[in-house]
């Protein structure tokens, strides 16, 4: 039996999952500033749902970001935590696939402009297509930067995800330049596309050691200085 848990904690929502023999669990729930309190919690809730225990994994998937610094931190600390503990290998999932993954199971959609909002008048990039077996792979790299700066898609028809698109849709339709479907601004990453993702790299033993897990932070600063908020508001 072979059983995989799933956590991600990047955006402005804490979601976990859990695969055994393929069956999938989750649990998804909207938050600001909780995730430190809600994680355990809802792992072990989702693993007694799913009739199984920290001690039967066989490896663990986690959302790597890019998104929130604090966010980030906090999910890829407690799986380093479960992970070193039990000697398990995990796997490191952009949030950016875990959103196209998304649109693509649930809307049917081939290609995805992923974008997250990354406040400081930026945006968290990536572009993805339906790859081998169904799974987003990478057109462009992950990337930051201005919503006015982002990169021009390759040809086809694209669909948008991504909170992002909520707060910089008509710049970034206009950056893109390409034949775009009406985006979804509301989405977030769930862990259950980081278990579609991440499993078949664990269970073809390409995992990594929890040692070298590191979150995809894409920059290294969290604010803006005084003057450039001074400029943004005038």
């Amino acid at each position: 039996m072979s059983t995989y848990l799933a956590v991600d904690t990047a955006t402005e929502a804490c979601s976990v999952a859990v695969a055994v023999d393929g069956a999938v669990r989750e649990r998804f729930e909207p938050m600001q500033r909780e995730h430190t309190q809600k994680l355990l919690p809802m792992i072990q809730a989702v693993l007694a749902e799913a009739g199984t225990s920290v001690a039967r994994l066989d490896g663990i998937v986690c959302g790597v970001g890019p998104g929130s610094f604090a966010g980030l931190r906090i999910g890829v600390g407690v799986v380093k935590g479960l992970a070193l503990a039990r000697d398990l290998p995990v796997a490191g999932v952009s949030s950016l696939a875990m959103l196209s993954q998304r649109a693509m199971r649930l809307g049917g959609a081939a290609q995805v402009a992923a974008i997250i909002d990354a406040r400081m008048n930026e945006v968290y990039f990536g572009a993805y297509r339906r790859g081998v077996g169904g799974l987003a792979e990478a057109v462009l790299a992950d990337r930051v930067c201005a919503p006015a700066g982002v990169p021009a898609l390759p040809g086809g028809s694209w669909a948008g995800a991504g909170t992002g698109w909520a707060r910089h849709e008509a710049a970034l339709r206009s950056a893109l330049k390409g034949t775009l479907a009406t985006p979804d601004p509301r989405a977030l990453p769930h862990a259950e596309e980081a278990l579609a993702l991440g499993v078949p790299v664990l269970a073809a033993g390409r995992g990594q050691s929890a040692d070298d897990l590191a979150p995809a932070y894409l920059r290294d600063r969290v604010a803006l200085t005084v003057q450039e908020q001074a400029s943004l508001r005038r």
